[in-house]
């Protein structure tokens, strides 16, 4: 895989990391994981991305017949096919509440990731909730909702070290892990020179070491770690300390819901839903479901 330039936005390079976890097997380990480390399960909280004090108006929705939502089904915990055959997943479950709030008949087919962007924009579809980076790449072929989740850079250190902040004071001298050319990296070197940064060539590499102990504390993509320190491989070695950053040239944007060019009344009620879902809790028990070591 080719790496990214270190100071673009994660997009589609930060989801090919995702997809490390894919597959099957993750599948059976996110289902049963609930149980696996429930010391980190306690306490923990779901990020909002809505201005409570920002008033959205539900937009007229009298000419939208249905909703016709498609994702994919290799992308656990957001989409994937469960072992019964049943598309599941945190996106597949967002969309069905989006149509419940807005009460509108409802679709959630899968497709080929390849194909998402082309369906929506030949009418395939209504709205595709994939997991896609809100980006200048594909702002260009489609329009977005607001954010419904962002991938924060996270910090992991072994569990039982006392560092409650990381910040460049706490983290100088230390030695962090990253792994090589990615935006993480380009974020460590601006913003902590005074940490000993150790760059890995791979994901594996980089969390081997810190359940060896051989870094201090590792920083990296927030889903990917909190799937694994919600996974077997982790086995409670390890938990997140500080952060979450967000800093959206290191970052990117966050992810939305891709809809057609210009259909401004679906992406209005679309963030009117959006927001409605997490002022009556809906997103959080969607959030604490699917994720019970969280991202944030």
């Amino acid at each position: 895989m080719a790496k990214p330039n270190p100071r673009s936005a994660l997009s589609e390079v930060s989801r090919d990391k995702h997809r490390a976890f894919t597959g099957l097997a993750i599948v059976f380990i996110w289902l049963f994981s609930f149980v696996a480390i429930p010391v980190f399960a306690q306490n923990e909280v779901a990020p909002s991305f809505w201005d409570p004090q920002r008033r959205v108006e539900k937009p007229d929705t009298a000419n939208i017949r249905q909703l016709r939502f498609i994702t994919e089904d290799d992308y656990p915990p957001f989409d994937f096919t469960a072992p019964d055959g049943a598309l599941m997943g945190f996106n597949v479950e967002l969309a069905r509440a989006i149509c419940e709030e807005l009460r509108l008949p409802c679709t959630v087919q899968a497709r080929r990731w390849d194909t998402i962007l082309d369906t929506i924009e030949k009418g395939g579809a209504d709205a595709a909730i994939a997991s896609i980076a809100i980006n200048a790449r594909n702002r260009a072929r489609v329009d977005f909702s607001s954010p419904y989740y962002k991938t924060p850079g996270r910090f992991v250190s072994r569990a039982n070290v006392d560092l409650n902040i990381a910040t460049p004071e706490t983290l100088a001298g230390k030695i962090v892990g990253v792994e090589a050319r990615t935006a993480h990296e380009a974020f460590l070197r601006d913003l902590f020179p005074r940490a000993q940064i150790r760059a890995f060539e791979s994901a594996t590499a980089l969390r081997s070491a810190i359940r060896r102990g051989d870094v201090d504390i590792i920083f990296g993509d927030g889903i990917a770690l909190a799937l694994w320190l919600n996974g077997t491989d982790a086995a409670g070695c390890c938990a997140f300390k500080g952060g979450p950053f967000l800093q959206p040239g290191y970052f990117g944007d966050g992810v939305g819901i891709a809809v057609a060019r210009g259909n401004i009344t679906l992406r209005r009620a679309l963030d009117f839903a959006l927001k409605r879902i997490a002022e009556r809790g809906v997103y959080a028990e969607l959030y604490l479901k699917y994720f019970p070591i969280g991202f944030f």
